[in-house]
């Protein structure tokens, strides 16, 4: 069959292929044009459709040849002015067109689809206290999406922009009557948490008392002892320097000795009361001698001339 061609238009088969100017929604009074992909054609276009085998719903391809950009749309209405075309105004944008700029329409037949994945635009949707059924309630203006267009839901006096990432089973896919998967990707400005920094060891930042050297530790009433009247003092033992040395002569002093023993027995038994055992009527030898006095000391003996409160001062606080 040879094909013929008008001016303004084409018949191939079941193609129809026509060029029009479009103009935003805002051009005529449609409210539902900004809240879907449908758009208004002029009545030509529906005589040329009713004479094609064409399948419903009618689904076309429109195609901006300058910037080599294209979609697929519905159509609402054919009550446009003969030779343009209504749409949304995002789609224009989309397609990169401009109001009057010239646009290729062409009917077309698109599976119907079984996934679809979304990317909102901002964060901002995702704080609706439903989105899924604010998206089901949208999408049910909508015929067909493609990939790589931008969607508008409106809602609550607000506009989101969602990009439809990837469609399934095709690029372009039908979403009337038809059970579709929806998946959601991460928002365009959505900013991963920033990971919490790893906390410092305590071991590894230096305690103060490490950072001071060490001072040598003051032990308190180790120095020796002497006499306000400048004789010397009986006890010459010398003082302990170290706790160690003063555990050790206090664990000896408790210890008793032989000496101390053996006079405690001899005073037990010289004290007039029995003593049952070997030895206790014989009076031993050492009881009957008399202790040595000791020598008293010369008063006039040379000692060095003490000069009393001349030591030195000592905290107890170290």
């Amino acid at each position: 069959m040879a094909s013929m061609y008008f001016e303004g238009y084409g018949y191939r088969g079941s193609t129809f292929e026509q060029t029009y100017r479009c103009y935003p929604a805002s051009f005529i009074d449609k409210p539902q044009l900004e809240t879907g992909d449908k758009i208004i054609m002029p009545p030509s276009a529906l005589d040329r459709l009713a004479s094609l085998h064409i399948e419903y719903p009618m689904l076309f391809e429109v195609h901006n040849a300058a910037a080599e950009r294209t979609s697929h749309c519905g159509v609402l209405e054919f009550i446009a002015e003969e030779g343009m075309i209504y749409m949304p105004y995002w789609m224009m944008q989309n397609l990169l067109l401009q109001e009057g700029d010239m646009v290729f329409i062409k009917n077309a037949n698109l599976p119907k689809g079984t996934y679809v994945k979304l990317q909102p635009h901002t964060t901002d949707f995702l704080d609706i206290s439903n989105p899924k059924a604010i998206l089901e309630k949208t999408l049910r203006n909508y015929s067909c999406l493609t990939t790589g267009d931008s969607i508008m839901v409106a809602y609550n006096n607000k506009k989101y922009y969602i990009d439809i990432v990837e469609t399934k089973p095709s690029s372009a896919i039908s979403i009337i009557e038809t059970d579709c998967e929806v998946d959601f990707a991460p928002p365009l400005d959505y900013k991963e948490p920033e990971p919490p920094k790893a906390a410092v060891p305590s071991s590894a930042v230096p305690t103060t008392e490490e950072a001071v050297e060490e001072e040598p530790r003051f032990i308190p009433f180790t120095g020796s002892g002497r006499r306000l009247d400048g004789r010397s003092s009986k006890d010459k033992e010398v003082s302990v320097s170290s706790p160690a040395k003063r555990q050790a002569n206090a664990t000896n002093s408790v210890q008793p000795s032989t000496g101390t023993t053996s006079q405690s027995s001899l005073s037990r038994k010289t004290t007039g009361k029995l003593v049952f055992g070997p030895g206790g009527n014989r009076p031993s030898k050492e009881a009957d001698k008399v202790p040595a006095k000791e020598p008293k000391e010369d008063p006039k003996k040379d000692d060095p001339k003490f000069a009393a409160f001349t030591g030195k001062k000592y905290s107890l606080k170290g």
